[in-house]
């Protein structure tokens, strides 16, 4: 038999104003002050991919530049480093413009998402931020960061049998990834997009924290 699989969603004012309202009513997580260097990573919101579907509800995945010298090749969010006198908006805003391409600002942001603490010492604020169907069109990677952008989904993200749960030893919460792009993104992306994915399609809170990262990413 079949699964059941979540409805496609539209790109379209509805669905704007109920993930604002969503976001806006999550007990979002915030992880108090520390020492850790602070991060902040963009969710936005545009058109599919596919020909067929450009008014799907997308958010954009790209893929680090294989010449950088740290997780070169792996598949990301737009973001980076909070610098001094930033805010977490502020610096998804930038790194979003500086990697992709987009100049959006405050007006496009619907709110933020849990925070996420990686095993390399980052303090990571994941901002929702509205593109539009017309923002798909606007995409220039830059080439000194990024090696390909891709939208995915937030129905596809949203399926079971999307997300793989790897058991790791005793005391540790699973390793998430998701099989997205024609491979496996894992935590901490997974799990961002995975969370704002459940919260649009099924209006549920999907908690951050009860992923972990895989090895390869804890350095």
């Amino acid at each position: 038999m079949n699964k059941m699989r979540p409805p496609s969603l539209r790109l379209d004012s509805h669905l704007r104003q109920q993930l604002a309202r969503r976001l806006a009513g999550m007990d979002r997580r915030e992880e108090p002050q520390d020492e850790l260097r602070r991060a902040a990573v963009a969710l936005v919101l545009v058109g599919g991919e596919a020909s067929e579907s450009p008014d799907e509800a997308s958010v954009i995945l790209t893929r680090r530049a294989l010449h950088l010298s740290r997780h070169s090749g792996q598949y990301a969010l737009p973001g980076g480093r909070i610098d001094p006198g930033e805010t977490a908006v502020q610096a998804a805003l930038r790194e979003l413009h500086e990697e992709v391409g987009l100049e959006l600002d405050d007006q496009h942001v619907l709110g933020k998402l849990d925070d996420y603490v990686t095993r390399s010492g980052f303090h990571i604020t994941a901002v929702v931020v509205w593109g539009g169907e017309s923002a798909s069109e606007d995409l220039k990677p830059n080439p000194d960061e990024v090696a390909a952008v891709h939208r995915v989904s937030l129905s596809q993200i949203a399926r079971p049998d999307t997300r793989h749960l790897i058991e790791m030893e005793p005391g540790l919460q699973p390793v998430l990834s998701l099989a997205i792009v024609d491979t496996l993104v894992f935590a901490p992306t997974a799990a961002v997009m995975l969370q704002l994915a459940r919260l649009a399609v099924d209006g549920e809170v999907e908690r951050v924290h009860g992923f972990e990262e895989p090895r390869f990413a804890w350095s």
